[in-house]
């Protein structure tokens, strides 16, 4: 077996992977009371070792192939997760999922291949605390604005998405950084390391927190898609990597961030829609109009028939003027 073979084989596995542990996150997220992270779910557990998974058989890919084809094919993990979803766990997606999901991938995919070879550049110790900084800071953020937006749970997801893509995106640049500088002591990068594991760590911790009340394809797509594009820009910002074919190239992907900008907007707008539906058809069920009933006339009630008699206690009935004169005269 070639060495690009492998590499193609473990960038799909790797997408299976990171898809499983996608769709075994929303489920948890879906029967769990806890929003970030239901440590007492094994699911949970098994979610993380698949993403664990899937990172490490990225690593390897690249590795074996170049990484204008394996990071492309990490984006088949969209489009994976929506079948697996529909066996696994019964969870269809509509046409307009399925359509923004291609876009969101296609869109990925091409802004990804046009990304130039990686640079042997690193960040140096004060570069790499203000893009700490800066990370965090746009992290809290995100995690603000999400709760601000609480009535609104795929805005809420969408923006916890993002910050989980960024988070997991600011991990390659340091991981980058880490693996060009390693001299073999551990403890040199220390603080790299652990901004590393920080960085993952909160990254898997949003992505739990997306999923609760937005479905599968949203958060996955969004956290996807910010998770490159954030790697890119600091690789293209700070490493001095460029697109490929000059002008033309950034022309090229931009046109393809239009198109998987395009795709998450599909998706949300669908989920949207979705939730909308679900909604109102809850509210009817649980306030079903009422029929209309029958009016019955009510006939007026004459007292001196025998009928309004029947039932009614007897009054005295007050004389009439004539019949009370004709009483007096009898009894003068």
């Amino acid at each position: 077996m070639s060495a690009l073979v492998l590499s193609v084989l473990l960038s799909l596995v790797s997408a299976f992977a990171y898809a499983g542990g996608a769709i075994v996150q929303e489920r948890v997220a879906e029967t769990s009371g806890s929003t970030y992270a239901p440590l007492r779910r094994p699911a949970w557990w098994g979610a993380g070792c698949l993403n664990g998974l899937g990172a490490l058989l990225h690593v390897i890919a690249l590795a074996y192939g170049p990484l204008s084809l394996v990071q492309p094919l990490g984006a088949l993990t969209i489009v994976v997760a929506l079948p697996m979803a529909a066996l696994f766990v019964g969870r269809r997606a509509g046409s307009t999922a399925w359509r923004g999901a291609i876009m969101a991938t296609v869109g990925l995919a091409g802004l990804l291949a046009l990304t130039g070879t990686p640079s042997e550049q690193s960040l140096d110790g004060t570069e790499r605390l203000l893009v700490g900084l800066i990370t965090a800071g746009g992290v809290v953020v995100l995690m603000t604005s999400a709760r601000a937006a609480h009535r609104h749970p795929v805005v809420r997801a969408v923006l916890l998405a993002v910050a989980a893509g960024g988070a997991f995106g600011m991990a390659s640049v340091f991981t980058k950084s880490v693996a060009v500088d390693w001299s073999g002591s551990p403890l040199a990068q220390l603080p790299s390391l652990l901004a590393i594991a920080g960085l993952a760590t909160t990254g898997m911790l949003l992505s739990q927190a997306s999923y609760r009340g937005a479905g599968l394809a949203a958060p996955l797509a969004t956290a996807t898609v910010v998770n490159p594009v954030v790697a890119a820009a600091v690789g293209i910002t700070l490493f001095g990597e460029t697109f490929r074919h000059g002008t033309i190239g950034t022309v090229l992907a931009l046109g393809c961030g239009v198109v998987a900008a395009g795709g998450l907007i599909l998706l949300t707008t669908e989920r949207i829609g979705r939730d909308r539906r679900e909604s109102t058809a809850h509210v009817v069920a649980r306030h079903p109009s009422a029929p209309a009933s029958p009016v019955v006339p009510v006939s007026p009630v004459v007292p001196d028939s025998p009928a309004a008699l029947d039932g009614m206690p007897s009054q005295p009935k007050p004389p009439h003027d004539d019949e009370r004169s004709s009483y007096e005269n009898v009894r003068s």
